[in-house]
Formats: C-alpha cells, sequence, structure tokens
C-alpha cells in the first residue's frame, strides 16, 4: 500500500493545524498506549489525545460494546429524544460515580465538546443568579468558543476571538503570585465597594491548569474557594473536562479537596474512547432551563453513550484508582529524579496524579526535549504560556513497564539536551 503523502496536509489543510508540525509522521494505528505509523514505527503515547483518551486507544472491551451495537442497527443520533443508550449512561453514570461519592447533580447534555459545555455553565449561571460577570483566573483554559475564551487567561488565544471579551473579571490563581495566599485579595474585592468589581454570578476554575502550564491548586485553596463562593452566594464551576476522568488519581479531581462545586463541566475521556462527547453536571436547584433553551444538534451521540458506559466498568471499585495513584507515584518520583539528576535543566516538577510535567526555563528548551523525545519513539506535548513545560499524560491504565520505558526515554531527551549531567 503507497504511503501517504504529507504534501496533502501542507497543501490543502489550513495553516491553523498544530499537532501535525510537533508529530511529523502519518499515524496510522493505535492500541493501549502504543501509536504506529506508516513505516510502522511503534510510539509510546504520553499524550492521549490531550486527556481525550484517558484509558488508552481502542478499549477492548468499549470497542466490543460499540461495535455490536453498531451491528444491531443501534440508534446512533437522537438530539435528545430518550434512547435506550442514554438511559443506560444515566443511570449508570449516577449508580457507579455519583452516588458512592455523596454527589447529587443533574445531567445536561450540551454538544459533544469541552467548551459547550462550558459555555452552557456559564448561561446558566447567569439565569440563575440574574449576575452578569464571571471571576476566572490566571493561566485558566476553558475553550475556544466566545463565552469559553472570555475566561481563558492565554493571550493568543484570546486574540483569536476578533472581538472584545466581556463579562469577566481575571483573578490570581494559587501560588500565582509567588507563595502567596490570593484568597484574601480575591476576598477583599468582592467586599470593598470601591474595588471595580460586581458580585459575579459565578467562579470557573481548574484544579489543575492543563494548558496553562500543569499548575496544581492547593486542596486548601480549593476549600477556601468553594466557602467565599457560599458565603457571598456565587456559584463555583468546576472545569474537569481535562483534570477529570481519573487523570489526577480519582474520578474527579476535586474530590480530594472535600468540595462539591455547583456546576461541573466533563467532556474529553467521558466516552472512554475518543468519541466526542461533554456532560453539565448541577444542583438539581439550578435546573430552571426552559426546554431547548439551550441545545445543539449532536448532544445525542449515542455511540458515545455506549463507550462512556463501558468506561465506568472501570470505576465499579477502588482497585483502579489505587492503580492510578500507584502509577502516579512512580511518575512523579521518577520526574524528581530528573530534576536532580539534571539540574542544568533547572527544571520544576508540576500537577498531580498523572497530570504532570516539568517546566523549563524557557519554551525552547521543553520543545528541544520533546523532539528528542518524539524521535526516540514518545510522543508527548509542552504546555504553558511560552510552552516551558513538557506535560506528560500518559494512559491511567497504562502497564508499569510501558510507563517506565516512557520515563526512560524522556530521561534520555532531557540527557541529550542538557549535554554533560550531572552524576553522583
Amino acid at each position: 500500500m503507497s504511503k501517504t503523502n504529507m504534501e496533502i496536509f501542507e497543501k490543502l489543510e489550513s495553516e491553523v493545524r498544530s499537532y501535525c508540525r510537533d508529530f511529523p509522521t502519518v499515524f496510522t494505528k493505535a492500541k493501549g498506549h502504543q501509536l504506529f505509523d506508516e513505516d510502522g514505527k511503534e510510539y509510546i503515547d504520553f499524550f492521549s489525545g490531550a486527556g481525550a483518551l484517558n484509558y488508552g486507544h481502542n478499549d477492548e472491551n468499549m470497542k466490543k460494546k460499540l461495535i455490536q451495537y453498531i451491528m444491531d442497527d443501534g440508534i446512533t443520533h437522537s438530539l435528545d429524544k430518550a434512547t435506550t443508550a442514554k438511559a443506560e449512561f444515566i443511570e449508570k453514570f449516577n449508580e457507579v460515580i455519583l452516588k458512592p461519592r455523596n454527589l447529587n447533580y443533574k445531567m445536561m447534555f450540551p454538544g459533544p465538546t469541552g467548551t459547550n459545555a462550558v459555555e452552557s455553565a456559564l448561561k446558566l449561571a447567569r439565569k440563575v443568579t440574574g449576575r452578569t460577570d464571571i471571576i476566572s483566573f490566571t493561566r485558566g483554559f476553558h475553550g475556544m468558543t466566545i463565552g469559553s475564551l472570555s475566561v481563558t487567561g492565554n493571550a493568543s488565544k484570546r486574540k483569536g476571538a476578533g472581538v472584545p471579551l466581556n463579562h469577566t473579571v481575571t483573578m490570581p490563581y494559587d501560588q500565582f503570585v509567588d507563595e502567596r495566599d490570593s484568597i484574601d485579595y480575591l476576598e477583599r474585592y468582592l467586599e470593598d465597594d470601591g474595588s471595580g468589581v460586581d458580585l459575579p454570578a459565578a467562579m470557573i476554575v481548574e484544579t489543575v491548569q492543563g494548558e496553562g502550564g500543569i499548575n496544581a491548586a492547593r486542596f486548601d485553596w480549593l476549600k477556601k474557594v468553594e466557602e467565599l463562593c457560599d458565603k457571598h452566594d456565587i456559584l463555583l464551576i468546576v472545569d474537569d473536562i481535562q483534570a477529570g476522568i481519573g487523570r489526577t488519581g480519582t474520578f474527579f479531581s476535586f474530590e480530594k479537596a472535600g468540595i462539591k462545586p455547583d456546576i461541573i463541566c466533563l467532556s474529553k475521556s467521558l466516552s472512554g474512547y475518543g468519541v466526542p462527547f461533554a456532560v453539565t453536571l448541577f444542583h438539581p436547584d439550578l435546573d430552571i432551563w426552559n426546554p431547548g433553551e439551550h441545545n445543539g444538534t449532536f448532544r445525542g451521540n449515542n455511540h458515545a453513550f455506549v463507550t462512556a458506559s463501558a468506561a465506568l466498568d472501570y470505576w465499579k471499585d477502588s482497585s483502579f484508582e489505587e492503580s492510578i495513584q500507584e502509577k502516579s507515584k512512580i511518575t512523579l518520583d521518577y520526574l524528581n529524579k530528573i530534576v536532580e539528576e539534571y539540574p542544568e535543566l533547572n527544571g520544576k516538577v508540576k500537577g498531580r496524579g498523572l497530570m504532570v510535567g516539568i517546566e523549563c526555563e524557557s519554551g525552547e528548551v521543553a520543545d528541544r526535549v520533546t523532539s528528542e523525545a518524539f524521535e526516540r519513539g514518545l510522543v508527548m506535548e509542552t504546555a504553558g504560556m511560552d510552552g516551558e513545560v513538557f506535560k506528560l499524560f500518559p494512559a491511567v491504565n497504562i502497564d508499569e513497564d510501558a510507563l517506565r520505558k516512557g520515563l526512560e526515554i524522556i530521561e534520555e531527551s532531557v540527557k541529550v539536551v542538557v549535554k554533560e549531567p550531572v552524576t553522583n
């Protein structure tokens, strides 16, 4: 079979394409933690579809259920009509995920992507409170549509909107300014009539900022944010699109902080299979939508309902979560070792769970590490305002041997970049 001519993409695809520039090969097959290109070269995937493939590629259980559903002529597209696949997901998510965590939420299917979930969350918060402003946080990223961009910190992404982004106020994320706690600063703005900040409808926050540089908020900071919202009757929205579904060690990234957000945005790995799917969860008393007031043609993606239901089998007991946390420790220990043994990198380990990375002194250094890793058969990307963090997103069910092999490739890549590593 003839190989794909890369000029096809250069000549016919928009210049907006990005990932193919970082990973210049034609991928053709994927399984578990592995990617294969047309030359038959094998890659360990520490990218996981930017967090959309937490369970790896082509999971056997999900694939079997999806193929059987298609072969039985199951409903594919249904808008928000009732289907058996949708009912199974709703009931199973409630029984396997929400009830054991003592969480009570209504489910809304806003459209198939993360930014749809964020847009619906912002609209609902404004509708419920009658207020217009939203407080977001420095370096946050919430999506590429206008509402989501308005609460996103990245200047280059915001510029792409082409119009002013209004009705939001940006406040400092945890430890954005040195090691100081930003809660007092935030509360002063809310309570001082001379601050120029109106009482907002909601605050939207990522517990670990993915695109912003793998910045992990401390649990006590998150708890204080919740307390501040409760005190001022502000709705708390947690964007768990990238940090959720086991990525940080628990199904929801906020569980260990002991908080219960008013609204939760989920997408990316929710379908488990890389199939577009998003859900907005909110407390039942917030459900004041009029029928059809927020909708979307592809909010009834039944193939996603099928694979998402199958993915929930991983969470029926605590063993899966425990395995993620064990692999998280292996990863964290290894990254700390790299930073310690290669001080020329000027690295700093960041993140939580299997959403981690090393911040380098510049984006150029981080980019060189990812490029070296790619040449050695590992796919991973950079994050941060200048791409200064190389970040690790291995499948949360990756086997330990493959995880260690990937970590060794990272160390080899760092060694090449810094040239002469310091040895004990």
